[in-house]
């Protein structure tokens, strides 16, 4: 047989499994569209049948299924089609107790509506809606958090429980393509440990009214590597994008911590948000970081540093470039002492920043930047490049000499290529809304 031939029977051999890949149609399997009826037996009954069968593809058909936890399994996928929605329960009985991470902790915590844990090659694909239902999670958090204030008391984020909706553990070739992400009852997609991962297309989002949804990060990315976000919408009322990995004084020697290495975020646009690109506020390192190419319309920062002082942090080798729009600030680096707990050790925690580029950026700012970290902070080559930026508010705090502008312009003023060091009072530490 010619070579040509034999290496087009091998290639076609190859795609044969995948052509074939079987489908599991949930209404086959019994689920049903009444709205009062959860179908989670019947559709993890699906995933264990594929996954014992050699792998397959749950598909949800047009119509709104509810359901709790769903954990996919080794050669598994989820595949929602136009007009489908998997609605995730607003009754937390419906997610059970299991080992998992969350805030930069290992701990138990509820399972996300979709859950897949070491399932190499998983996918999941639109064109429909996986919708967390979240409005009665965001009531009792907000409620909580109230009631507590009215006594002189602080709420932590952990103490309503609340689900994830898409909870990724320990996967290598992730795919989360053109699918519409909505109304998660906590961070909407956190990947951990992962490698790999590609988020394209994809329409994330969570109200700001007529209720907040509260820590609705769009995408968190914990100790992972190798991630891509591509094409995306992001508009929730938290982080669009997160940088995760670990908090607390020790936490560089805890072994279910570790840095977030190469990102890229590209052709994205930034609804509202808290801040388009977030490092921490539990992350110990982030390297190779780049966002290229987006779009921003909100009131809140482009990229935002939040410096934790009982946690040591590096971030480093972060570029922003090609963004247009309108944000609160181009850079935000400043203290976060929320939740701030040295757990009775010694340690002396500082953060350093360096190598981080903003080039060729053109936006309406209401300030261009506020550049204060804690007083141990260490900050390195910092460094505007052809940006053109108007601000609503002229003046902005730097206290650091090595903050470099190369063909900067604020409101029609070149900046000078190192811009005087402006005093300005301590910085407000940041909390969520």
């Amino acid at each position: 047989m010619p070579k040509m031939l034999l290496l087009l029977f091998i290639c076609l051999g190859a795609l044969v499994p995948l052509a074939h890949a079987k489908e599991y149609l949930i209404t086959q399997y019994g689920a049903s569209t009444d709205s009062t009826k959860l179908n989670t037996q019947v559709i993890q009954g699906a995933i264990d049948k594929a996954s014992a069968s050699g792998g397959g593809t749950i598909v949800i058909p047009k119509g709104v299924f509810l359901s709790g936890a769903l954990f996919f399994k080794p050669h598994t996928h989820l595949r929602l089609l136009e007009g489908a929605k998997l609605k995730g329960s607003d009754n937390i009985v419906d997610y059970p107790l299991v080992p998992s991470r969350m805030e930069g902790q290992k701990l138990d915590y509820y399972a996300a509506l979709v859950n897949a844990y070491r399932v190499n090659n998983f996918t999941i694909t639109g064109p429909g809606i996986i919708d967390g239902n979240g409005l009665r999670f965001w009531k009792a958090f907000w409620a909580h958090r109230d009631s507590l204030q009215q006594v002189g008391k602080a709420s932590t984020n952990l103490e309503v429980h609340r689900p994830r909706l898409l909870f990724i553990w320990g996967c290598d070739q992730v795919t989360i393509r053109q699918v519409k992400l909505r109304n998660a009852g906590f961070w909407t997609t956190h990947l951990y440990q992962c490698t790999n991962v590609l988020l394209e297309g994809c329409d994330i989002r969570s109200p700001f009214r007529p209720v907040k949804a509260p820590s609705t990060d769009g995408v968190d990315i914990d100790v992972c590597r190798k991630v891509t976000i591509r094409n995306c919408y992001l508009s929730v009322n938290d982080d669009g994008i997160c940088l995760k990995g670990g908090k607390g004084p020790d936490a560089q020697s805890l072994p279910e911590n570790g840095p977030i290495e190469d990102v890229l975020v590209e052709n994205c646009t930034f609804g509202e948000v808290h801040a388009a690109l977030t490092c921490g506020s539990e992350c110990i390192h982030a390297n190779r970081i780049t966002l290229r190419n987006c779009r921003v319309d909100n009131d809140r920062p482009l990229l935002l540093f939040k410096m934790r002082p009982d946690t040591y942090q590096l971030y480093e080798n972060i570029t922003v470039e090609n963004v247009t729009g309108r944000c609160g600030t181009l850079v935000t680096l400043s203290p976060w002492t929320q939740f701030f707990n040295m757990a009775g050790s010694a340690q002396k925690p500082f953060g350093i920043i360096r190598n981080i580029s903003i080039a060729n950026v053109k936006v309406h700012c209401k300030q261009f930047a506020v550049l204060e970290g804690n007083p141990t902070d260490k900050v390195e080559n910092i460094v505007f490049k052809q940006v053109e930026a108007t601000a609503e508010k002229a003046a902005f705090p730097n206290k650091y000499a090595t903050v470099k502008f190369e063909n900067v312009t604020l409101n029609g003023t070149p900046l000078k290529a190192t811009q005087e060091i402006q005093q300005a009072p301590a910085a407000t530490p940041l909390r969520p809304d």
